[in-house]
């Protein structure tokens, strides 16, 4: 072989290996940002803004009626009737039960014959009087004995209205053997039967008459709750705030909504030493009697929050007592950042610092998201702002 195909030889592999590693430096650099590529994940993120957002509070409250009356029997005596049914609605001043009346009406019958007796001794006393008015002038009698006459009258008009008040109080025992309901109302449990003996100090009440043209229901609230409501609800003083409180929605322990709003009435004057709460209390009207005492359910109480930002519970995360979003920074770098909540609205946080509008979050797969990493931003929805439970 001649010099010249030596050398033709030569450079033919030399052309070949520089080709060689030019396309494995080229195959890898295109592997690298390849592999590059799909290290950068396609994450979606929203931009927050201002916005309003109402919250609601349940607590859970028992109804008791406008007024729960006990019906107690004043005197001692047999039931000789049960003039109502338990449920029944009654009027005012209607007869409920009747007691065994004999003895209170001989007892009545007894006094009124000793008024009259009595009433007899002042007539008669007055008769002397007038008798001795006459002889006392004429200066036939000594002036004491009329003296001592007026006296005896005296004594005997004292002992008439002894007599008197001794039968009013035995008129007022015979009238005790009716009891009658003293509201309108619904009758309650009636545990006691026709010949079952009373007294008037035994401890069981014979039912109760519940006055349910208005409903209230009582809750309470802890002293942080009782910060924040001031702090929602416009006014300079409590009253005025309590005022400003908007209907309060009633819903009954089978998930029925109560079709008349609340009011609330009034705050309780002092802390329960033992909860450190609150009470407050709500009115409803019952005009249709479609609620009882004893009810169960649970008001909402419900605040808006004007010019606030609105971030997705699922585009935060939680480290011990911090809340956190990923924040999209220049060049799509995610940045861990620390907010101050407010409240909930439905599925979003009230965000109170840590955001302002116009910032940049990522809305999913934030959890293995590190500082500085880059991503590449998907648009997804932005937060709703329902009414929230």
């Amino acid at each position: 072989m001649n010099t010249i195909s030596v050398f033709r030889h030569r450079f033919s592999r030399l052309l070949f290996s520089t080709l060689l590693g030019s396309s494995l430096v080229l195959s890898g650099c295109g592997k690298k940002q390849e592999e590059q590529k799909q290290m950068t994940p396609a994450l979606p993120v929203m931009k927050v803004g201002i916005s309003s957002a109402t919250v609601s509070s349940d607590y859970s409250v028992r109804l008791e009626g406008l007024a729960d009356v006990e019906i107690r029997p004043q005197v001692d005596g047999v039931i000789q009737a049960i003039l109502v049914k338990e449920g029944d609605l009654v009027r005012k001043g209607q007869p409920l039960f009747r007691i065994e009346d004999s003895v209170w009406r001989e007892q009545y019958r007894t006094a009124l014959a000793a008024q009259h007796a009595a009433e007899a001794q002042v007539a008669v006393a007055r008769v002397n009087v007038e008798k001795l008015i006459p002889l006392v002038e004429n200066k036939v009698i000594s002036p004491i004995q009329l003296t001592t006459a007026r006296a005896q009258e005296q004594a005997a008009r004292a002992q008439a209205e002894q007599a008197a008040a001794a039968a009013r109080s035995a008129a007022i025992n015979l009238d005790y053997t009716v009891l009658k309901a003293p509201v309108a109302g619904y009758i309650g449990r009636i545990p006691f039967r026709q010949g079952n003996l009373l007294t008037k100090n035994q401890a069981q009440a014979l039912t109760t008459v519940s006055d349910v043209g208005r409903m209230f229901a009582v809750f309470s609230i802890s002293e942080t709750g009782l910060a924040t409501f001031k702090k929602i609800y416009p006014g300079q003083t409590m009253q005025q705030k309590i005022d400003a409180v908007p209907p309060i929605i009633l819903t009954l322990s089978d998930g029925t909504v109560y079709n008349h709003g609340g009011k609330l009435e009034s705050i309780s004057g002092d802390f329960d030493a033992a909860t450190g709460s609150i009470g407050l209390r709500v009115s409803f009207p019952n005009e249709e009697r479609l609620l009882r005492s004893g009810n169960s359910g649970k008001v909402s109480l419900t605040s808006t929050y004007d010019n606030v930002i609105l971030v997705p519970q699922a585009a935060t995360v939680e480290l011990q007592d911090k809340v956190m979003v990923v924040l999209l920074t220049a060049g799509n770098k995610a940045t861990k950042q620390v907010i101050t909540l407010a409240g909930k609205s439905g599925p979003n946080y009230i965000v109170s610092g840590g955001l302002k509008a116009g910032d940049v979050i990522v809305t999913a797969g934030i959890e293995k998201l590190q500082d500085g990493m880059v991503i590449k931003p998907m648009p997804s929805a932005p937060a709703s702002t329902p009414n929230a439970r």
